[in-house]
């Protein structure tokens, strides 16, 4: 089975199944430093302490991949969330399906941000590598510390190839 995936434009509302979107939210802020700053607090559920675990915060480098790309794989972390935040306002491309025993092609969505949101994928959530578009770009990823156990890759389900273009 191949089939083109369309490329979504990334909102809370549609990423739901598979994690938070990463973005300054409209209100809600704490006015904190005497007025020099606004605080927003838990923009995003991290699961990162499974077992005893800590949080690791590094940053990755991604070059950009050209489009179209054939996606016959995806990948999940298991027992912990995984965050990834781009390091200035640079779109990127995210490729996510739900949790389950192997990624299910006809669940399969893809979705653009705009250049300032991050992702934060769901524990099991399947997903593709983040891919930076344009130009070189780093991420500031929040992940389990101990990776032992957290990582898993399988083809989609039946032998699917999905072709993104933008």
């Amino acid at each position: 089975m191949s089939r083109s995936l369309p490329i979504e434009p990334l909102t809370s509302a549609a990423f739901a199944p598979f994690g938070e979107v990463i973005e300054t939210p409209a209100a809600g802020g704490n006015e904190t430093n005497g007025g020099l700053a606004v605080r927003y607090d838990e923009v995003a559920k991290l699961d990162l302490d499974e077992g005893g675990s800590k949080p690791l915060l590094g940053i990755f480098h991604v070059k950009p991949t050209p489009l179209p790309i054939e996606v016959r794989w995806l990948e999940c972390h298991p027992i912990a969330s995984q965050a990834f935040v781009p390091i200035g306002e640079r779109p990127f491309l995210v490729i996510v399906a739900p949790p389950g025993d192997a990624p299910d092609p006809s669940r399969t969505r893809a979705f653009l941000t705009n250049g300032r949101q991050g992702v934060n994928y769901r524990r099991g959530t399947w997903h593709f590598p983040v891919i930076a578009l344009e130009r070189d770009t780093d991420f500031l990823v929040l992940d389990r510390g101990d990776a032992g156990g957290n990582y898993a890759e399988a083809s989609l389900a039946g032998g699917a190839v999905l072709k993104v273009a933008l």
